[in-house]
């Protein structure tokens, strides 16, 4: 079962529109805190999105009755604490 939407792969995409941004901006020569800030937007859009991935995770594996169903419990947990 594929756990990942469209949602998250759009927000990978344009994470990865964003960082080849921020290259043709370093190879510009532009301002450190210019890049630094867009650095930063990146860094947060990808935190917000391990906490997405994390909670769908989390919710399908309580939904799920197979055996395991604890140790994917524990490690969303650990998932979340490493965080």
């Amino acid at each position: 079962m594929n756990s990942y939407n469209n949602k998250m792969e759009n927000r990978i995409k344009r994470a990865t529109g964003q960082l080849q941004g921020i290259l043709r901006m370093m190879e510009e020569d532009r301002e450190c805190v210019d890049v630094i800030t867009q650095l930063s937007a990146v860094r947060s859009s990808l935190d917000s999105l391990i906490g997405v991935i994390v909670a769908e995770n989390l919710k399908s594996c309580l939904l799920d009755d197979s055996s395991d169903k604890d140790i994917k419990i524990e490690q969303a947990i650990k998932m979340i604490i490493k965080k």
